[in-house]
């Protein structure tokens, strides 16, 4: 038998040096990563925030944990939120984590070497399961960003892009500089 939902949010937001994810009732940490992850992460993160209006969506950066059709909380690395939508979950849970069930304009994970297999194997699956609108695959060491873009019918078409720019579907107006991602 797992742990409950109510430890798993303790344990989370008591260990600050942790950031754990709840994996079929097990707690699972999000182990160190990479130079070439983090510069990724942050700089895809630079280039959302400002193009983005905060008065419309907040990009969180490993702070937002999807819940997953097993019942699963994710962190992803990057998840773009509306602003009604985070603040709703702020009202609700002012003193919980911040957790969302409902579909994302654009959730990202950054591939590393300690995490690259499950990554693609078990959350980018989950993310579809989720209904996501567009979920991302960065990988700075090949340098390309693999796209999953929802369809109507619901089903995903998969892109893979290695220069250029990206304009996230669900988010008009934005475009991604690859040049800038992979600096």
């Amino acid at each position: 038998m797992g742990i409950s939902f109510e430890t798993y949010e303790r344990v989370a937001l008591e260990d600050s040096d942790e950031q754990w994810e709840l994996v079929c009732g097990r707690l699972r940490a999000k182990p160190p990563m990479t130079v070439a992850h983090n510069d990724a992460e942050l700089n895809l993160y630079d280039q959302l925030r400002a193009q983005l209006d905060p008065l419309l969506y907040r990009v969180r950066p490993n702070a937002a944990r999807l819940r997953v059709s097993t019942g699963s909380f994710y962190i992803p690395d990057l998840v773009v939120v509306s602003t009604a939508l985070h603040h709703r979950n702020a009202e609700q849970r002012p003193y919980g984590l911040e957790l969302y069930e409902e579909p994302m304009p654009l959730v990202v994970e950054v591939w590393s070497p300690s995490t690259g297999d499950y990554d693609v194997n078990t959350k980018l699956r989950e993310y579809r399961l989720r209904a996501d609108s567009e979920i991302w695959l960065v990988h700075p060491y090949e340098r390309t960003v693999t796209s999953w873009r929802r369809q109507p019918d619901g089903s995903y078409t998969e892109s893979v892009h290695r220069d250029g720019q990206i304009a996230p579907a669900a988010l008009p107006g934005v475009r991604i500089d690859l040049a800038t991602l992979f600096a």
